[in-house]
């Protein structure tokens, strides 16, 4: 079964959803670039959608579902929240998945199905592109998925990606080195970890560096369900190691970069202000799911999809359908996390109260966009939101894709 799955002849864009998009898209070309530097500059043209209408009512068979949330507190996110689209940073990707911010705010982009990465310009909206990864072979959901920046990028000038190979998944690092001319600037790539199960669906593919300076990815089971429960394989897991690609110490095995197992595909993770870990997971046909990870949980596929509240395993903090998620990156900011979905062709925001969601999870952006891979936290209130209509699966349109400033609540 394919599983960043393909939208429903029903969904969004084939109907209001494609009048409304071009709509935005129209009063966005009038909203300079500037705004990803600038915080609060919405102006006019800004678009909000928020507040009733915007997600299903609380208990609707297409609300999402969280676990029993007592009453929200004075720490606590609030219920409701807000999205407003600020800008419109980049237009005319392709397939883009992973991207890191610069010093500076400039960010670069990969494209999964060529393989590079370019330099977006995020004052001008310039597309640059400063090298291809050798050895990338794209297919499927494969190809140059997740990039990250080394904790030491000021010094070292170290970008990490996350890609898929003739023979396996991997993550390698290459010099950014500015100097050289344009296409020509990443060092040949130095492989920190091999052997990651590679399949046509199921590669995962989020990189990111934690708080505590350790590399972790979400990797997928490639299609085979036994390699999740497998600890000896690196698919169907969330991984932590070194910059340099070893165990970490204090990783539930010594000798092994597994953090947590039991995973079907992770493509989302992000931490919150008390620096907990919470990961996207794509399910089967049932539940999608997000998880706040604990060190060697085991959090069920395939023997378990959802909240199946059996003994050796870890619900997960809130559930979907997968028609209303397929969910890939996600973002903490103001107190909730920011996971976009793909075939959902949404937003979703998942209010927290410490380990527990407080309400159930608003829905905001449906149809309006498309399918969404990407969400980066920038700073205090501010979200960057990538889209995916060119990787295959979606109805691209004029500009797609697109990579856009939010401002949250």
């Amino acid at each position: 079964m394919r599983d960043e799955r393909t939208r429903e002849p029903s969904a969004g864009r084939y109907g209001g959803g494609r009048a409304r998009r071009r709509g935005a898209s129209a009063a966005l070309a009038l909203v300079g670039c500037g705004a990803l530097l600038t915080a609060g500059c919405g102006g006019p043209d800004a678009q909000p959608w928020a507040g009733p209408g915007t997600s299903p009512p609380a208990g609707s068979p297409s609300a999402g579902r969280s676990g029993t949330a007592g009453p929200p507190e004075a720490s606590a996110a609030p219920a409701r929240g807000s999205v407003t689209v600020t800008g419109e940073v980049a237009k005319g990707l392709e397939s883009p998945w992973g991207v890191a911010p610069l010093p500076g705010g400039d960010l670069l982009v990969a494209s999964r199905d060529k393989g590079t990465i370019s330099r977006v310009a995020t004052g001008s909206g310039a597309v640059t592109q400063i090298g291809k990864v050798p050895g990338v072979a794209p297919g499927g959901e494969g190809g140059l998925l997740g990039l990250a920046l080394s904790p030491s990028f000021a010094t070292d000038r170290l970008v990490y990606a996350y890609f898929t190979t003739e023979s396996d998944n991997r993550i390698a690092r290459m010099r950014y080195d500015e100097q050289r001319g344009p296409g020509q600037q990443l060092g040949a790539p130095d492989t920190v970890l091999r052997g990651i199960p590679k399949g046509v669906i199921h590669n995962g593919g989020r990189i990111a560096f934690g708080p505590d300076r350790m590399l972790y990815a979400g990797t997928g089971e490639s299609g085979d369900k036994g390699l999740a429960q497998d600890r000896k394989s690196l698919g169907g897991k969330i991984l932590r190691m070194t910059p340099d690609g070893q165990p970490v110490h204090g990783n539930p095995e010594a000798d092994s970069v597994v953090y947590s197992y039991g995973h079907r595909n992770v493509q989302g993770l992000a931490w919150d202000k008390d620096k907990r870990l919470w990961a996207a997971e794509f399910g089967q046909n049932t539940w999608d799911e997000l998880n706040l990870i604990r060190p060697g949980g085991d959090y069920g596929w395939p023997e378990v999809e959802g909240k199946a509240g059996r003994p050796g395993f870890v619900d997960p903090v809130a559930v979907w359908k997968p028609d209303e998620a397929s969910p890939s990156g996600i973002a903490w900011a103001q107190g909730s996390i920011w996971m976009a979905g793909l075939k959902g062709e949404r937003l979703w925001r998942i209010p927290l109260k410490g380990e527990t969601a407080v309400a159930d999870p608003e829905a905001f952006l449906t149809g309006t966009y498309g399918r969404l891979r990407t969400v980066i936290p920038l700073d205090g209130d501010r979200l960057l939101l990538v889209t995916s209509e060119t990787d295959g699966r979606g109805s691209p349109q004029a500009g797609d894709d697109r990579i856009l400033t939010l401002t949250v609540r």
